[in-house]
């Protein structure tokens, strides 16, 4: 196999970081208040325990939190960056756009630096990466900041656990620039949608088609997670391993050439699953879920910054980063860190 010339980018993951709330919320403890028997959160969910934000923290805070840990990886500055991209799953407010929220949170209002958001549920920061990747080999942009953060957990309906117990909050951030002397390559990045599959996740409120001033139903309903975990498993697994096959063939790599897969951390069968679904042994999967939990598009990336942490993840290895989100999409890219 050979990589496609027009797939490759000579763009590189700078430095990466990621925050956490600070309420730690172990499944014992909502085993208690939820009245249930000790044990079943974490048998029903696999997490055994998640941050949740509390009503101090926002998805801006958590962002700049995140953002300034990615620039201090990377040795840079706020004045290093000139790109601000939000690439989270949920809005912290209708409007403005997180990204505005996240630049004013950094200090950079004097800056003018531009700053938007790119949302694709879970796949928001694999989707920014790969959007934000061409202006920068392009050269409109030099060093851009990557930011996912995600609050889910004041949205969500505890009378389905296999639905709710699995969340948990966060943000994660990434510095992407030129790489240096071509020593890091983004090979391919592929994005797939199957709409018929836009109702198995969804919070109907948010927008106008479920604005309070044009429904006749309760509001609060309509302003929860819902998901229908076992028909998202079915449409993803029908798809992702020829998915797979094509991404790997796009940047002309083996799974044998694949040193780490870091997948979203979508739910329990998820990532138990999907090494056997890709073709992957499971000690090539970095899997933090049973401890964070499902952070919407800040699972990823925070995955990311923990195998790069904690020296599993090393320059000069190709990763794929493989997920989910609602759409139905399937997203991925292979890089070499």
């Amino acid at each position: 196999m050979t990589t496609s010339p027009i797939d490759v980018r000579f763009v590189a993951l700078l430095g990466t970081g990621h925050a956490l709330p600070s309420q730690v919320v172990a499944s014992t403890d909502l085993d208690r208040q939820l009245d249930r028997c000790i044990g079943t959160v974490e048998r029903v969910s696999g997490v055994r325990r998640r941050h949740f934000a509390t009503r101090e923290e926002t998805a801006a805070t958590l962002a700049a939190e995140a953002a300034r840990r990615a620039l201090d990886a990377a040795r840079l500055s706020l004045a290093d960056i000139d790109c601000l991209v939000a690439a989270s799953g949920t809005q912290d407010q209708g409007m403005p756009c997180n990204a505005a929220l996240v630049h004013r949170e950094l200090g950079l209002s004097a800056s003018a630096i531009p700053a938007f958001d790119i949302n694709a549920s879970c796949l928001s920061f694999v989707t920014a990466l790969d959007t934000m990747a061409w202006p920068i080999v392009a050269g409109r942009y030099r060093r851009v900041l990557v930011v996912s953060a995600d609050i889910a957990s004041c949205g969500l309906d505890w009378s389905t656990l296999e639905s709710s117990a699995i969340f948990g909050d966060g943000a994660a951030a990434a510095v992407l620039g030129p790489s240096i002397e071509g020593r890091s390559r983004l090979l391919a990045a592929e994005l797939n949608t199957y709409s018929e599959g836009a109702n198995l996740c969804r919070i109907p409120a948010g927008g106008s088609r479920y604005h309070p001033a044009r429904i006749d139903q309760p509001f609060d309903g309509l302003a929860q997670f819902r998901m229908d975990g076992k028909g998202v498993f079915r449409l993803a697994a029908a798809h992702l391993p020829t998915f797979v096959e094509r991404l790997l063939a796009r940047a002309g790599v083996g799974r044998d050439q694949i040193d780490w897969v870091v997948p979203h951390q979508a739910s329990q069968l998820a990532m138990k699953h999907i090494a056997k679904k890709i073709g992957f042994r499971r000690d090539k999967i970095v899997d933090i879920f049973a401890e964070h939990g499902n952070q919407v598009a800040a699972s990823l990336p925070t995955a990311l910054d923990v195998a790069i942490r904690d020296g599993r993840i090393q320059r000069g290895q190709r990763l794929l980063l493989l997920g989910t989100g609602a759409g139905l999409s399937l997203g991925g890219m292979v890089l070499e860190y």
